[in-house]
């Protein structure tokens, strides 16, 4: 039976959308599975093309599936539990929920310490900061958009470093600091700009939870401050106590 022959009443788009639903809610497709093709999604419910474009689209607003370029769509994972605690390390808590921590290096760049990111480090203004920029996934799913700051005197070449591990903890550990802590976290609400949306596989107009922190060593000295922007589809906080 067609769609035109069923709920006349309801777009057909919509008829599409709520049957791919269906099919995630029921296990029929899997988080983090591509879903079929346009063309076979159209033959299945037999619709044009432009059908299952805006039925997709509808479902990616929604945050139940995303598309990736040149790839597909794909249905999302749950959301991410994240618990802001003392000990905050995206890699372990990805892990804990049985997926796949990733990191992708964007850029690095020397500049000047700003008077508020000097005073968030204990430096004086102007003093010289490695700038470094990245992404962190969960799987294949972009979860924020990080840039962090730190001393070029005490972390020289830290861009490079990062380029190669990947890894805040294992960037740290390279410079000989083997733990370290939260010192404060701050959590806002904002819309994710052209690029931060473009890197997180976000529509222009979703939202970003944007969490800006400083962490310190076991004296309570500043190491690293940083501004991280998360899907909101696709990670809640969890705040621990």
């Amino acid at each position: 039976m067609s769609l035109q022959d069923m709920a006349s009443g309801v777009a057909l788009w919509r008829q599409v959308a709520d049957g791919i639903e269906r099919g995630i809610a029921e296990g029929r497709y899997a988080a983090g599975e591509r879903l079929p093709g346009e063309t076979e999604i159209a033959e299945i419910y037999r619709v044009n093309r432009h059908t299952v474009r805006r039925a997709l689209a509808a479902l990616a607003e929604r945050g139940l599936v995303r598309a990736e370029r040149g790839s597909g769509t794909y249905v999302e994972a749950p959301r991410l539990a994240y618990p802001l605690r003392s000990r905050t390390r995206f890699s372990e808590i990805v892990g804990a929920g049985g997926r796949e921590p990733r990191g992708q290096f964007i850029e690095a760049a020397e500049e000047p310490a700003t008077r508020e990111l000097a005073r968030q480090l204990g430096l004086k203004t102007g003093a010289p900061l490695i700038r470094i920029e990245s992404v962190r996934l969960a799987d294949r799913a972009p979860i924020c958009v990080s840039t962090t700051w730190l001393s070029a005197e005490q972390f020289p070449d830290a861009g490079r470093v990062f380029a190669n591990v990947r890894s805040m903890t294992k960037l740290l550990d390279h410079y000989g600091v083997r733990d370290y802590r939260r010192g404060w976290t701050r959590i806002t609400a904002a819309i994710a700009e052209a690029t931060d949306a473009a890197r997180l596989d976000l529509a222009l107009g979703r939202p970003v939870l944007v969490v800006d922190a400083t962490d310190v060593d076991a004296d309570g000295k500043p190491l690293v401050t940083k501004r991280s922007r998360f899907a909101a589809e696709r990670v809640e906080f969890v705040v621990e106590s």
